[in-house]
């Protein structure tokens, strides 16, 4: 098999498994016991097949030495003894065999095949050969519906009971009745028919009995509902791990989680907290730095602005001043991006319509048109971060574009929102580009007329956190189209 083929074959298998732990557990452990059923069931039969076998064998071997003991006691009678002799067993009934002298061999309809028939037609042939010194010995197997007995080819169930229906018939089993015929003479036949006394010896081994079938599904309910216990018990923990992992964003300072358990899973939780809480002091640590970064550039600021003002050159005093006001600006953007993205908010239901119309409303002020077409219903979200990602994008539109258009569709559990301006839009090689901390395609590159750089990528932060996404594109007709998508009830993780 090709590697390609077998890989093929995995994923499809892949397909049909359970996505669960739980239930792949279960998969395997059904697996196993189907397997080791499957096994000792075909050892069983084999032995028991054997163990039939060796019955038959023996049991065939000692009625063919019967049968021989029975044929040299006629051979030894004189001919005109041999009808007393038989209508004496007759009427005494209750004989181990039915004996009988035709003229002819009487054509029997031989039934049955396989392993079980030739043991006993081999052994009951060669004692009788060996025995009798006879090689034309015939072997059958018949119904005791359709035996034929005497020379006018009549059935078994015509005769009288006391004559043979007693050693043959076993009601309400219909065993199938040995008959031996061997030629003693000229135009006399011995005819011997008798019962094996293994009423079953046609009708097959049944792998699949009904025993067997109710005790395999009970073992495999048995094994079904303990694995469903034991695999629940050992992977509760691992549920709570998942669980915490999706808390953690949403709160660093839940609890630790218990560090017990089976020692892997123990192992788990020590290794969870431990990052818990090296994330904590990160955050932490990060706050502190930019906190001190704001307030050491403060003050060289301050001074060199206060120095800038000194100067004689009115030229180098302005070019001095905007250089300080960009690394300022520069400076509260970073620090403003930071503190953006570290809100510890509630998630609450907002309306997005009475959100977008008031920053609408503030950027009218400014020149800008903002029209609003759409509804949907309420977004759980974090308020103050995803305004900023709203008021990052509609200013980014009405900055490029003047005119913008805005459009609500709430469907199958999503929310999207589409923000189109009237501008330039930007080139098909830097759409993903713009995400870019600082990255501005303003060609003047002065941060009154173009930012800082930093809007898209923290809305595109906020988008992602809410579980949702940005994508950018430009319109067949002009401009730019930003796509926001916003599930709902998603889990909400820390900005």
């Amino acid at each position: 098999m090709t590697p390609s083929r077998w890989q093929t074959l995995k994923r499809r298998g892949a397909r049909w498994l359970p996505t669960t732990l739980r239930g792949r557990f279960v998969i395997i452990m059904l697996a196993g016991v189907l397997v080791a059923q499957v096994a000792s069931y075909a050892i069983w039969t084999s032995q028991v097949r054997s163990s039939q076998l060796r019955q038959l064998d023996e049991l065939s071997t000692n009625m063919a030495f019967s049968i021989a003991s029975t044929m040299q006691y006629f051979r030894s009678l004189p001919y005109e003894y041999r009808h007393i002799v038989l209508d004496q067993l007759r009427n005494m009934g209750g004989t181990r065999f039915f004996v009988s002298i035709n003229e002819r061999r009487l054509t029997i309809e031989d039934i049955g095949s396989g392993p079980e028939k030739q043991v006993v037609v081999d052994n009951v042939r060669n004692i009788l050969t060996e025995q009798l010194n006879i090689d034309d010995v015939v072997v059958e197997f018949s119904r005791p519906e359709t035996l034929r007995v005497l020379n006018n080819e009549v059935l078994l169930k015509d005769l009288p009971p006391r004559w043979g229906q007693h050693s043959l018939l076993m009601e309400p089993l219909s065993p199938p009745i040995l008959v031996v015929q061997l030629e003693l003479a000229p135009d006399t036949w011995l005819y011997v028919a008798t019962l094996l006394g293994v009423p079953d010896i046609f009708t097959g081994y049944r792998w699949l009995s009904e025993e067997r079938v109710l005790v395999g599904l009970l073992v495999l309910l048995s094994v079904i509902a303990l694995s469903l216990l034991g695999i629940r018990s050992a992977t509760r923990p691992l549920a709570r791990l998942s669980r915490a992992a999706l808390q953690l964003g949403d709160d660093l300072d839940m609890p630790p989680l218990k560090e017990s358990g089976p020692k892997e899973v123990a192992a788990t939780a020590v290794a969870f907290n431990r990052m818990q809480q090296r994330i904590r002091e990160q955050i932490e640590e990060r706050e502190r730095l930019f906190s001190a970064i704001s307030h050491d550039l403060k003050t060289p600021l301050t001074r060199l602005r206060l120095r800038a003002e000194m100067l004689d050159d009115e030229v180098q005093r302005q070019r001095f001043c905007a250089a300080l006001d960009e690394l300022d600006g520069l400076v509260k953007g970073a620090l403003a991006s930071v503190k953006g993205l570290d809100l510890h908010e509630v998630p609450e239901p907002l309306d997005l319509e009475t959100l977008i119309d008031d920053i609408a409303g503030e950027l009218r002020l400014q020149g800008g048109r903002v029209t609003v077409q759409g509804k949907a219903a309420p977004l759980t979200v974090k308020p103050m971060a995803f305004k900023r990602c709203l008021a990052n994008l509609l200013e980014n539109a009405v900055f490029y574009g003047q005119h913008v258009d805005v459009s609500l569709v709430d469907q199958a559990g999503v929310v999207t929102i589409k923000i189109r301006d009237h501008g330039p839009g930007i080139p098909d090689d830097q759409l993903s580009r713009v995400f870019s901390p600082f990255v501005r395609l303003e060609p003047s590159r002065s941060r009154h007329t173009g930012g800082s750089g930093l809007g898209l990528g923290i809305a595109r932060h906020i988008a992602r956190a809410h579980g949702g996404d940005i994508q950018l594109a430009n319109h067949p007709q002009g401009g730019l189209c930003v796509t926001l998508t916003i599930p709902h009830h998603e889990t909400i993780t820390d900005l």
